[in-house]
């Protein structure tokens, strides 16, 4: 199944998933049955009813006496859990045996077609790039989450919490991979790619920001547009979106909270007063489509892009909606073959050598 995923991207056509993984429908979908916050129960009834609504196959990595009625899904035991609060580096070292590292492996060894998991995000991405390894030429991988803009296709913004602190050639190879990322999900030919900043103007922002907007503006790889500030985020100016790790986390949970309270405060008032109440069966219809489009389940997780797999990292709540459309989303972008245009883009160009004089 290689069709649209639930935010209307359309896959490229089908090749190598990376990290030594074949092609093929038969592949299942890796997911860490014991991360998240409604670990095991919620997971499970998500790879479930991927299995089941969108027709996946999926494997469920975990203990076995603890997941439950499994649905006949293919079980790949693993004895240790890595808990949210862990150090990442050691606890991928230590805990060999732990869900996220099987999963991990699962697609480094081809028996999976991508990795899916809720849990701890540090630790998600220590099992990608210890069990699958980078992409040559990637400095660092980064984290490329969809921010759904109401009647258009998501906004990618990366980084989003891989890394706290960025090189400005770091930030100039997330734009690469970001662009990388926005044609083969959403089928954008020629995507737009933003620098989060203070201001419109080059000359604003830190340091970093400064040097890559000047290292954007000269390359020819990338559809540079300029400077973005946060209030223009969710404003279509953009298809990509490129920050540091620490920033970019904070928008994105910025957003979140800022949309919840507004939900939660327009209901409060159709709920205060008979007019109020009254409001609601007419704005109630119309509000709910848009609630429905902009919650976070709806996008199901975020690609780490820079390693040589698809590794999905969903939200620590996630429901089983959520896990479902994360499993979908990993399914279409291993299939669509997301890992190998990244590999072509990120791949090291060679050196010029200089001619050699004609010998006399």
């Amino acid at each position: 199944m290689t069709g649209p995923g639930p935010e209307g991207g359309r896959p490229l056509a089908p090749e190598a998933a990376g990290g030594g993984a074949e092609t093929g429908n038969e592949l299942p979908v890796a997911v860490d049955a014991m991360g998240g916050d409604k670990a095991p129960e919620e997971v499970v009834a998500g790879a479930r009813l991927a299995a089941s609504q969108f027709g996946l196959p999926v494997s469920l990595v975990g203990c076995p006496e603890l997941l439950g009625d499994t649905g006949g899904l293919r079980v790949v035991p693993a004895r240790e859990v890595i808990g949210m609060d862990e150090e990442p580096g050691q606890a991928v070292r230590r805990k060999k045996d732990s869900s996220l590292v099987r999963a991990a492996e699962e697609v480094r060894d081809g028996r999976a077609l991508a990795m899916v998991s809720a849990g701890n995000t540090g630790a998600a991405m220590a099992s990608a790039m210890l069990r699958m390894g980078r992409l040559r030429g990637v400095a660092r991988p980064a984290i490329a989450t969809p921010l759904p803009i109401p009647g258009s296709t998501p906004l990618v913004l990366l980084d989003a919490g891989a890394n706290a602190e960025c090189s400005a050639p770091w930030l100039v190879q997330f734009a690469q991979m970001g662009a990388v990322f926005a044609r083969c999900r959403y089928g954008i030919a020629d995507p737009r790619v933003a620098l989060l900043s203070i201001g419109e103007e080059p000359t604003k922002g830190t340091s970093v920001v400064k040097e890559a907007h000047s290292l954007l503006a000269a390359q020819e790889e990338v559809r540079f547009v300029g400077n973005l500030e946060g209030r223009d985020l969710m404003s279509g100016l953009a298809d990509v979106v490129v920050t540091d790790g620490f920033t970019g986390n904070v928008a994105l949970k910025t957003l979140e909270g800022g949309l919840r309270f507004f939900s939660e405060t327009l209901l409060r008032a159709m709920q205060s007063t008979e007019a109020g109440r009254e409001a609601a069966k007419v704005l109630l219809p119309l509000v709910a489509p848009l609630v429905a489009e902009l919650d976070p389940d709806s996008q199901g997780g975020a690609m780490l892009v820079g390693v040589d797999g698809v590794c999905i990292i969903s939200h620590g709540s996630s429901s089983a909606a959520a896990v479902a459309n994360a499993i979908r989303v990993a399914h279409d972008l291993a299939s669509g073959g997301v890992v190998g245009e990244l590999r072509r883009a990120v791949a090291p160009r060679p050196v010029p050598q200089a001619s050699q004089p004609a010998a006399t």
